[in-house]
């Protein structure tokens, strides 16, 4: 049985283990802000814990993360149960995001795919639609030789023996990332507190 603060120490220690992401985080946040500011989208798509990730990732972007601004259109491709439910149904789980990629996706957006393992089919799906697009895609994942590291322009790897670790990290990536696209488009003015 693992105490709390063993739990909290082995996430720590996740952290401290994924500085090795930064370099790849700081392309991503400039993919992601070259992309807004020709007004495309971001698109988001992730399964369980990574769907509901999504759908905060979005959030921090359509409302604001720190900051007073303009909204950014940011889309959790997990938001609508109508939606996954109609495509899960008509045509299989594996559709349910790269049928809204091709509904929704247009040249100069960006998909982020969020998925610990990188092996999750409809993720890699979405991802393999957007490239067809010619849209590019951001992996946030726990495993670096993945399938869905082979597939993304960039690749956002968090460290972590646990897939819980993994998952916290990737919060954290995704909250740097919002970081710094509300830093690019409101400069270093004042911090909102909520």
């Amino acid at each position: 049985m693992v105490s709390s603060r063993e739990y909290l120490e082995a996430a720590i220690e996740a952290v401290r283990a994924s500085t090795a992401m930064i370099d790849s985080l700081d392309r991503a946040s400039e993919m992601v802000t070259e992309a807004l500011g020709r007004g495309g989208k971001l698109m988001i798509c992730g399964n369980g814990g990574s769907a509901a990730d999504a759908q905060h990732l979005a959030g921090e972007l359509v409302c604001r993360f720190r900051r007073e601004r303009k909204p950014a259109p940011a889309i959790a491709l997990s938001a609508n149960p109508a939606v996954v439910t109609a495509i899960a149904n008509d045509y299989g789980y594996e559709k349910v995001f790269s049928r809204q990629v091709e509904a929704y996706g247009r040249a100069g957006d960006i998909l982020v795919a969020i998925s610990t393992s990188g092996a999750s089919p409809n993720v890699l799906q979405a991802v393999e639609t957007a490239r067809s697009m010619g849209i590019p895609a951001i992996a946030f994942t726990g495993v670096s030789d993945s399938e869905l590291a082979a597939l993304a322009d960039v690749v956002v790897c968090a460290s972590g023996e646990a897939t819980s670790h993994v998952q916290e990290v990737l919060l954290i990536a995704g909250h740097a990332l919002c970081g710094a696209v509300e830093s690019a488009f409101c400069g270093d003015g004042h911090v909102e507190a909520r």
